[in-house]
């Protein structure tokens, strides 16, 4: 008879903290100002922590150096934007490709099943929204598979080069006229439903009770928790082995090819519901969007959370957003010390005092804010250290036969 295991303390803290933190971003976007900055990062936070996850997935936990998670968000936004369009709207969207040749919308077929009206069009709506970010991330694994064929045969710097050149293809295909009747061309998906479409309202159409920022926290979430859950499986053990020593891994009886394939479809899957998310922060979807850029914003957060931590990805996917969307904002403005005008203070110095606090980051704390920790080691009371000359068991071993000597 097996013993079951138990939830350790670190963990029950963890989940303590997180739906608290759930519970308090609830209260206040239901009390003060929704308009505030504060909730603009608290959206884009928890849809980039989904997708930093998802990239330290890869890179920190199966070693595999990809720069492609753009590409998949790309797939990820205009999976969702085109299955959930209404289908009366289509045409004013697609005006310049005389109409959509996609005319199917998830929500209007669920909305047919059980009504449009008040509550059978709230339910209609969120089963629709539940249905296309689940198909965006089934999309992106699809492609991600295909890709992966011949991609992760590559190794560190090429495979990274490959992966970022698809992302770069993919975001100039989505943008051909030719596909302008599915994707729209170079021109923007609009109309579907985002996060403000979560908030409740009453017959006036009035706001009573606003979900708008806690819906991003719960899908992203419940997919971290999934990762998580993977991580810890005898298949998260496995993209730890290939990682820290493929011949070994292959060795002990480890597939390769089939633990990197499975790892780069996960973690393009999640990918791909983060921009299915990113696409309902944005309320619009374009290909010019989904840049280099992103990739690299995306890596530079798993960097400074700690490559192989998810509870660092998290926390430097907020402290990034909040610092270039909110905190540092002021530095693009004039200021005035009486008479006295500040110097440096324009348009574009935040970027640059960003930049360096970025740099100040990555010298000083090289291993990122978390290592390879999570936040449950922190409450922990006993954890087994491991360095360089082995576990603690071990360490006792070798004094045991140091004093027989």
């Amino acid at each position: 008879m097996t013993k079951k295991k138990k939830l350790d303390k670190g963990s029950l803290i963890t989940i303590i903290i997180a739906a608290a933190l759930l519970i308090v971003t609830l209260v206040l976007e239901n009390t003060i100002n929704a308009n505030s900055l504060l909730f603009t990062v608290i959206r884009k936070g928890a849809v980039y922590s989904l997708v930093a996850v998802s990239m330290n997935l890869l890179n920190g936990f199966t070693g595999l150096f990809s720069l492609g998670q753009a590409g998949f968000m790309l797939l990820g936004a205009y999976t969702y934007a085109i299955l959930t369009i209404p289908t009366d709207i289509r045409d004013t969207i697609y005006y310049l490709y005389q109409g959509a040749g996609f005319r199917f919308s998830t929500v209007d077929f669920f909305k047919n099943i059980f009504g449009a009206e008040d509550t059978a069009g709230f339910v209609s709506m969120v089963l629709g929204v539940l249905i296309a970010i689940i198909a965006a991330g089934i999309v992106a694994a699809i492609f991600a598979f295909l890709i992966g064929l011949p991609v992760l045969r590559l190794k560190s710097d090429y495979l990274a080069i490959a992966t970022l050149g698809f992302a770069e293809i993919l975001r100039a295909i989505f943008q051909w006229d030719k596909l302008g009747k599915v994707t729209n061309g170079a021109n923007a998906l609009r109309g579907y439903p985002t996060f403000s479409d979560f908030n409740i309202t009453d017959a006036s159409g009035k706001i009573v009770f606003r979900l708008s920022s806690t819906i991003p926290l719960i899908i992203a979430g419940i997919c971290i928790f999934v990762i998580i859950l993977l991580i810890n499986s005898s298949y998260g053990r496995a993209f730890k082995a290939i990682r820290d020593d493929e011949v070994s891994a292959e060795a002990m009886g480890i597939s390769l090819e089939k633990h990197k394939s499975l790892s780069f479809c996960i973690s393009s899957f999640f990918a791909g519901i983060g921009g299915a998310l990113f696409a309902m922060f944005a309320s619009t979807v374009q290909a010019k969007t989904f840049t280099s850029a992103m990739t690299y914003e995306i890596f530079l957060i798993v960097v400074i959370g700690g490559i192989g931590s998810v509870s660092g990805s998290c926390i430097a996917s907020f402290l990034y957003i909040a610092c270039s969307e909110w905190w540092l904002r002021f530095l693009d403005n004039t200021q005035y010390i009486g008479s006295f005008k500040v110097p440096l203070l324009r348009n574009g110095f935040r970027m640059v005092v960003f930049s360096v606090v970025i740099m100040i980051i990555v010298l000083f704390f090289r291993h990122g804010i978390m290592g390879n920790n999570e936040i449950s080691d922190i409450f922990n009371r006993k954890k087994k250290k491991i360095d360089e000359n082995g576990t603690e068991e071990n360490k006792m071993h070798r004094r045991l036969t140091d004093n027989e000597k």
